[in-house]
């Protein structure tokens, strides 16, 4: 969902020369700017590294919830899909800025009792240890889907169906927990622009002007 967002923004922005996709099935959008890598295997990119350089960002907005999950089984997902990417892309791309979708309530010791923070906690502080040129960690709350963004993950889905009337609501009554998608992905695209002074950004930092 949230990817479904900074692409929008992304093919809205003028200064954006081009875009490329990679994920598990294709976005659905049609743009002059898009070109799109449809694969299964989302762990090794050996045989795809000639079309990865180039590049000034890249927004990582891959994840999975942990429920019913062990900490294996997410971490398989989260930290270690990830870094897949990630040390590809550092390696192809030195002058990249790479920016995580993280979530709120991260565990960057790595020490806590919960796990999908301890989890998300060490996949942001190994990122940050990566040689980009710049790495921010983007930390959503609650998030209102816009222009028609939708989650893959069945749970989400209904959760933002039976609350959907009281998001606009719940945005104006608590704008440092609840941003849209539209916000986070523009966002997300200015701080790849101009850079910023922290590497994390907790939602209270969300409304970052595009």
């Amino acid at each position: 969902m949230v990817g479904q967002g900074v692409l929008r923004e992304c093919l809205l922005a003028p200064d954006v020369r081009r875009v490329l996709s990679i994920g598990r099935t294709v976005t659905g959008q049609q743009h002059p700017k898009l070109a799109e890598i449809v694969r299964k295997d989302l762990y090794d990119y050996s045989d795809i590294e000639g079309e990865l350089t180039g590049y000034d960002a890249c927004f990582f907005c891959l994840g999975t919830s942990a429920a019913g999950k062990t900490e294996d089984e997410y971490r398989r997902v989260t930290y270690d899909l990830t870094m897949a990417a990630a040390t590809t892309l550092a390696r192809l791309n030195p002058q990249m800025t790479f920016i995580y979708v993280s979530g709120s309530g991260t565990d960057s010791s790595e020490q806590g009792r919960v796990m999908w923070a301890r989890v998300k906690g060490a996949t942001e502080n190994a990122l940050l240890r990566l040689p980009f040129k710049a790495a921010y960690m983007f930390r959503p709350a609650g998030i209102q889907p816009m222009h028609g963004e939708t989650s893959r993950t069945t749970l989400y889905r209904v959760a933002y169906a039976i609350t959907r009337p009281l998001l606009p609501l719940l945005l104006r009554l608590f704008p440092n927990y609840v941003t849209t998608t539209e916000i986070l992905g523009g966002a997300m695209l200015d701080v790849a622009r101009n850079g910023a002074a922290e590497p994390i950004f907790e939602p209270s930092a969300f409304r970052i002007p595009k």
